[in-house]
């Protein structure tokens, strides 16, 4: 399993929302915008607090394992795959959502004169920054359940051949 790049969801964010403002202008100028619902952020913070727990209990569980604690459940390790394969796919899907809200939150701050526009721009700051958390969340996911490099892999692949 390949570990989430930074910069790949930092760029589909962008890129996503590059296109989300460019099309709310169009969509705009063509008639009325759709609204940014105002449920959008709490979904999304909804997901990020679902992650981060996911992650902390993870986490204890596994210091427990470590410490040999007699109460100490176990990790199953298809479970820990699962949470980890959950969070990337958040966190994807999350830069996505976060860009088409970020991009839609920059068209809308031109017209914050106008009272509904000025709330759609909240639910959209709101939603690009649980969006964010998301990220964040499934990062701290995946380094939790991530396995210990083991060294002596690369000692036995740089021997001679005989």
């Amino acid at each position: 399993m390949r570990q989430l790049r930074i910069g790949v969801l930092a760029g589909l964010l962008v890129a996503v929302g590059v296109l989300a403002w460019g099309g709310a202008r169009l969509w705009d100028s063509l008639g009325t915008l759709p609204s940014v619902p105002a449920g959008a952020p709490i979904v999304l913070a909804a997901i990020a607090v679902i992650l981060v727990a996911t992650a902390l209990s993870i986490r204890a569980r596994l210091r427990a394992q470590r410490e040999r604690r007699p109460e100490a459940k176990g990790v199953d390790p298809i479970v820990a795959a699962r949470a980890v394969v959950f969070g990337q796919a958040a966190a994807l899907v999350a830069a996505l959502v976060a860009g088409l809200y970020g991009g839609t939150g920059v068209f809308l701050l031109t017209q914050l004169s106008v009272p509904a526009r000025r709330d759609q721009a909240i639910y959209a700051g709101f939603s690009l920054l649980a969006g964010i958390a998301i990220i964040a969340a499934a990062i701290f996911l995946e380094r939790v359940c991530k396995l210990p490099d083991d060294k002596d892999d690369n000692h036995r692949n740089t021997g001679s051949r005989a």
